[in-house]
């Protein structure tokens, strides 16, 4: 697997909490989903990943040879998106252009406006709406036609879709969709979201966090085999319990989570046993880490 970033041993210690180690590696060509529960330390590890703060130990490597984000043409080929934003509150749309413009030499100020207009949040060359009057939604959606109008290799994007409609979201997995079509498989998406539901159909690969450390990864599908759901009844599933890495019951029926290597016991027992989607493998394994924890 080529990878476009790869971290080892990396840290980040605050007062009150501690990212990693961490080690990982983001696929080229794909979109990764970094998902976690707020406070899981996503937002951290995007931030050291691209430069925002320091880690206190370990070592990045960005496209297969670079350690030093800040040298030569590497911020040129990675697009940061914050999740509350970039730009100070007292900018307008204009302001966001000419700052890109002066920035990046990869920025297509035409195809900002066209994904402004696009997504509804400014017409060209808008000077009097400011940020601060915008809704967060509005702010995000400017934030993304910056960054997507410029020429880049890979996108890191913090909770792209929290503050955005629906109709809004699916208009932003079209564009995750038709960014890596154009690369032709040189260009990656890095996304962190805590609700991967409205963006399972543009994750290729899935990184889970809990509590600072990387809890499971891999491709969607091979992720999805490695576990199954188990449904049945009460009196089966006192027989299996210890198959099971998480539980619920109700008055008649009860459902599981387990390793894929106990199918065929599970089977054999005589529960229902199927494979998990990525949104409720995300849902029980979770669970399974914070039942670790307590």
């Amino acid at each position: 697997m080529d990878s476009v970033i790869v971290a080892k041993g990396l840290v980040k210690k605050y007062k009150k909490f501690t990212l990693g180690p961490v080690d990982l590696e983001i696929p080229k060509g794909f979109s990764t989903a970094l998902i976690g529960a707020n406070g899981a330390g996503k937002t951290t590890l995007l931030d050291t990943i691209c430069g925002i703060v320091a880690p206190s130990k370990g070592e990045v490597t960005y496209f297969g040879e670079i350690t030093d984000i800040e040298e030569g043409e590497t911020k040129e080929r990675i697009g940061y998106q914050a999740a509350q934003g970039m730009y100070p509150m007292s900018w307008t749309p204009y302001d966001v252009a000419m700052a890109n413009k002066l920035g990046f030499t990869g920025f297509h100020e035409e195809r900002y406006w066209e994904l402004c207009k696009k997504y509804g949040v400014a017409s060209e060359g808008e000077k009097k709406q400011t940020l601060m009057k915008m809704s967060d939604g509005n702010r995000i959606r400017l934030c993304l036609a910056a960054v997507f109008a410029r020429d880049t290799e890979l996108l890191v994007l913090d909770e792209p879709g929290s503050n955005l409609d629906p109709l809004m979201r699916d208009r932003l997995c079209g564009q995750f969709r038709e960014y890596l079509e154009e690369g032709d498989g040189e260009k990656t998406i890095l996304f962190s979201t805590h609700n991967i539901a409205d963006m399972e159909n543009v994750t290729d690969y899935a990184i889970l966090m809990y509590d600072g450390a990387v809890i499971e990864s891999g491709f969607v599908n091979e992720l999805c085999e490695r576990y199954v759901l188990v449904s049945g009844e009460r009196a089966t599933f006192d027989k299996i319990k210890r198959s099971l890495l998480v539980e619920d019951r109700n008055m008649s029926t009860c459902f599981g989570f387990a390793k894929a290597e106990e199918k065929e016991k599970l089977e054999a027992a005589g529960t229902v046993v199927e494979t998990p989607n990525l949104q409720q493998l995300c849902i029980f394994l979770l669970r399974y880490a914070e039942q670790q924890n307590s």
